[in-house]
């Protein structure tokens, strides 16, 4: 089978500023990225940035979609407190808060937040599993 990863591409109308949210308020470890371009690793599989018109474009779609896309990202930590602590971080770094953090109806702890485009991002603890790798607990 051919090795795969999986990546996430956002649409963004300023991909300096967005890039500087994820690597700086949100953390996130950035990667030489080609001009035009911003990717982040992220245990196994990559966040892309793109410039959302061209992101469109590319998808043959139109780059003005409104309202709720169906799709949220989600940002598993090990904590209510590193839930807490990321939330306050993306706030910082320019998001809007969507959901305080609090107890979730499936027994976790999780808020929401959206970075500067609007996309939607969960912040979670599950205390039920680990979502990600096993060989590393952050």
């Amino acid at each position: 089978m051919e090795p795969r990863i999986s990546m996430i591409t956002l649409g963004v109308s300023d991909l300096e500023e967005s890039a500087k949210f994820y690597e700086i308020g949100l953390g996130l470890p950035k990667m030489d990225s080609p001009p035009g371009t911003a990717f982040f690793t992220l245990n196994g599989t990559w966040l892309g940035l793109y410039p959302r018109d061209l992101l469109a474009k590319d998808a043959n779609v139109s780059p003005s979609g409104t309202g709720f896309s169906g799709v949220t990202l989600s940002h598993n930590v090990t904590s209510k407190d590193a839930v807490r602590e990321i939330i306050g971080k993306a706030i910082a770094a320019g998001a809007a808060m969507v959901k305080q953090p609090q107890e979730a109806s499936w027994g976790g702890f999780s808020g929401y937040f959206k970075d500067q485009d609007d996309h939607l991002w969960e912040v979670a603890y599950n205390p039920h599993f680990w979502v990600g790798p096993a060989s590393k607990i952050t």
